[in-house]
């Protein structure tokens, strides 16, 4: 048995914080992919230099850049903002919103990528076909489009999760005080790193497994049509 000092709620406490940040990053990294893979399949020359000119400045930036780069550039630019309106002298993101965008904004570069081959998959037969059946755009997204969309689309987003799983450590130096801050105040106290780092290297693995049964799960549902219509 793994002695922690009593730092084991600790490590809980930013095993929890990791899954939060994890999640916030996800849900905003796939609006971000849609809309991005949405410009980039338009008709619009502006919606697709947007979208490409998103997604090459953050695929080219590291991680670790973007997270310092939206904590501190956000203070600066939210400041500019409220003294336009009020007397404010600083305004500044939580670590916590700064580390969600960061990591938010990087999934949804990757992701973009991501659902524009998956539409780009989807026979465009199919939507005229709706559309004949007197089907309105909102609805031949929603019956036809989006379930193939994110049936094709689900092993490479279970693959960027996974990754933005285990950069959630980069936002550790912003003060977000999820494993790894958590991982390195108990090493600080007890001089003991190979314990606590090993154990937060347990810990991911076990984030990691959940993750992958989950999205095997996931997959298994999403292809039951298919899998009936080969049967």
């Amino acid at each position: 048995m793994i002695d922690l000092h009593g730092f084991g709620d600790q490590l809980l406490f930013g095993t929890l914080m990791t899954i939060r940040v994890a999640a916030g990053a996800l849900v905003l990294g796939l609006i971000l992919g849609l809309l991005g893979a949405a410009a980039k399949l338009s008709n619009s020359r502006i919606a697709r230099g947007m979208a490409g000119f998103y997604t090459t400045v953050i695929r080219g930036l590291p991680e670790l850049l973007v997270v310092l780069i939206i904590y501190f550039g956000s203070s600066s630019i939210l400041t500019s903002i409220a003294r336009q309106f009020s007397d404010a002298k600083f305004v500044e993101l939580s670590p916590y919103m700064s580390g969600v965008i960061a990591l938010g904004l990087t999934f949804g570069a990757y992701a973009t990528e991501v659902f524009r081959g998956a539409f780009l998959a989807i026979p465009a037969g199919q939507g005229e076909a709706a559309r004949a059946l007197g089907m309105h755009s909102w609805q031949v997204f929603r019956l036809v489009t989006l379930p193939q969309l994110w049936r094709i689309a689900l092993p490479g987003l279970g693959n960027l999760f996974l990754v933005l799983l285990k950069d959630t450590s980069l936002v550790s130096i912003i003060g977000i005080e999820e494993l790894m801050r958590q991982t390195k105040i108990a090493v600080g106290f007890t001089k003991e790193p190979f314990t606590f780092y090993f154990t937060a290297a347990i810990i991911y693995l076990l984030l990691t497994i959940i993750t992958m049964r989950v999205l095997h799960k996931a997959e298994i549902r999403a292809n039951r049509g298919i899998e009936r219509s080969h049967s």
